[in-house]
């Protein structure tokens, strides 16, 4: 497993730990309340951060989610930024995904995510990046790493969402695949834009108040 340095942060409505002009509370990796919902892994449990200032990504919605992209899960290169636990990541390498990055700038959320992968025995070798989300990017555009056919985007709710999106929409050819998918987790009344440069909006999908927002590169016809 390779394991990166970076920095760190939180907020009362999110799992996913990356700064965003927020502050960070520490979290210690304790409740064990949390299972993988379908795949090779299924059924097997996931630790979730005890604090009551960091709330995970709900089984339920994390159904929602992996219904939507079920038939284009199998053997994608899939980013998990803003990770939190890690459960979306290790849930989409139950589901077949070939490769998985998990990204947080916690150090505790790092340590997290490292033990969820080791109960759940995962045999791939993914990659744990302690790293603020923009940074991270930053860098991989930088030094022209991989594309990614899937990407999962969970900050705290009060982020600052549209840095992230404008990267993704200048760098679309460097980040996502022609096809590649942007998923943003955000709440409900916070609005994000439509179409941004070279990516827009597709779907999105409401649960509680959680929005799901399907971004695509803008040159190919919808396809989720």
């Amino acid at each position: 497993m390779v394991v990166h340095k970076g920095r760190e942060k939180e907020n009362r409505r999110r799992e996913g730990s990356c700064d965003l002009n927020g502050k960070y509370a520490q979290a210690e990796p304790e409740n064990n309340n949390m299972r993988i919902i379908a795949g090779k892994y299924r059924g097997r449990k996931l630790r979730s951060p005890v604090s009551t200032q960091v709330r995970p990504t709900s089984d339920r919605l994390r159904e929602t989610l992996f219904n939507v992209i079920a038939p284009r899960i199998e053997g994608v290169n899939f980013l998990d930024l803003c990770a939190g636990s890690g459960a979306v990541g290790i849930e989409a390498l139950s589901r077949g995904a070939a490769h998985v990055t998990f990204v947080d700038r916690a150090r505790a959320m790092q340590k997290l995510i490292t033990t969820n992968l080791d109960l759940v025995q995962i045999k791939a070798e993914p990659e744990v990046i302690r790293a603020e989300a923009g940074a991270f990017v930053l860098e991989h555009i930088a030094l022209k790493r991989r594309v990614w056919d899937i990407v999962f985007f969970d900050p705290p709710y009060n982020s600052d969402y549209d840095s992230i999106l404008e990267l993704f929409a200048k760098y679309t050819n460097a980040l996502l695949k022609p096809s590649g998918l942007l998923i943003v987790e955000h709440y409900h009344k916070n609005v994000l834009r439509e179409e941004i440069g070279g990516i827009r909006r597709t779907r999105t999908l409401k649960q509680g108040e959680s929005v799901l927002s399907f971004y695509q590169p803008s040159s190919i016809p919808d396809s989720i």
